[in-house]
């Protein structure tokens, strides 16, 4: 087993789609203990079809993430990640991790054994946790008072969204994370969100009433990897700084302490060349709007132009994280060398105040 049980940092990842294995792709080189906590509320294709014919969570993000943590030979990755083609008929469209996730999930009957066990055999440098145990449903509440059910459908309404919600299957409330969930976000030193879709991969996350708690009360370093581009029935004409807000307004408080934000101008071409016009605009900046939430501003050139996309640059990004990492556990040292007395306002004068 080549899964990472040490280490010098603790860093717990929340979110889903592609955006959160870029990240992990970074973060397993260095030198922390990492935990992926991937959504269930995933209701489209392979993930959603499995979800409905067998008694599992939607299993795309969780092989997704797999790969981004495994140090498997890349013949081994290349069939975990292989779709049948749309021909197939029965298998059209299934990704094999998919099945064979759905299949030790059936045989197991738990899904954290099935998992840890899958990750073994994919030599995973890291932890990953489905955020629920049992798959959710994720419904929009719209500004107008319309609802859409289903996690797929909610941009296809291209309303403006006031409130996220998740529930069970039979419409119950999500109270319960998966095993270990909030041990995780409780004991990090780092807690990332996204990059990913606000209202469809990070909230549905936030929105299950333990991990809601957990993010309340940890006292890891929040940090939200803003998005570099809007997305359509989301996210339209959004700044970050309205992002941050709909995270603040979900949880019921300020919570994230930093917030990454690419200042790359994306070219032109790539914007009026999207299909559907899936994503219309890069996001704009508010960096006085986030400062006025409470947070820290890295801004910097996170962009990479790649496979036709434009991605969050995971060196650059890793290398701001890995900095975040060293910085606090170099404050809690100098800290715990203090009396207690003056250990807060020693604290207030060591937090950073100018941005870079």
């Amino acid at each position: 087993m080549k899964q990472r049980n040490s280490g010098r940092y603790k860093v717990a990842v929340i979110g889903g789609g592609t955006g959160l294995p870029v990240i992990l792709k970074g973060l397993k080189n260095i030198d922390a203990q990492i935990t992926a906590i991937v959504t269930v509320a995933d209701d489209g294709g392979s993930s959603g079809s499995i979800r409905d014919y067998v008694n599992v969570v939607p299993p795309g993000d969780i092989r997704n993430c797999m790969c981004a943590l495994s140090d498997a030979d890349e013949i081994l990755l290349d069939l975990f990640q292989y779709r049948f083609n749309s021909d197939d008929a029965f298998l059209a469209g299934h990704a094999i991790g998919n099945l064979l996730i759905a299949a030790l999930k059936e045989m197991n009957g738990s899904l954290s054994e099935s998992i840890e066990l899958l990750s073994r055999y994919m030599k995973v440098n890291g932890k990953i946790l489905p955020a629920a145990s049992e798959p959710l449903i994720l419904s929009a509440l719209f500004e107008d008072g319309t609802i859409a059910v289903g996690e797929s459908k909610i941009a296809q309404h291209r309303k403006k969204i006031q409130e996220v919600n998740v529930t069970t299957l039979d419409g119950g409330p999500a109270i319960k994370a998966s095993p270990e969930v909030v041990d995780a976000i409780m004991q990090a030193d780092l807690v990332v969100l996204g990059p990913g879709s606000l209202y469809t991969s990070i909230l549905p996350n936030l929105m299950i009433a333990e991990i809601n708690q957990a993010i309340n009360q940890t006292s890891a370093h929040v940090v939200y990897i803003c998005n570099i581009m809007t997305q359509l029935g989301e996210t339209e004409n959004f700044s970050d700084a309205d992002h941050v807000a709909v995270l603040h307004n979900h949880i019921g408080m300020p919570f994230i302490d930093t917030v990454l934000v690419n200042t790359k101008e994306v070219p032109h071409a790539y914007i009026i060349d999207q299909p559907n016009e899936e994503y219309l605009l890069q996001v704009k900046h508010d960096f006085q709007g986030l400062r006025g939430q409470g947070c820290q501003v890295i801004s910097s050139d996170f962009l990479n132009m790649t496979k036709g996309g434009a991605y969050h640059d995971t060196e650059r990004v890793v290398y701001e994280l890995k900095h975040l990492l060293e910085t606090i556990k170099l404050t809690e040292k100098n800290l715990n060398k203090l009396p207690e007395d003056k250990r807060t306002y020693s604290s207030f004068l060591s937090s950073p105040l100018v941005d870079y």
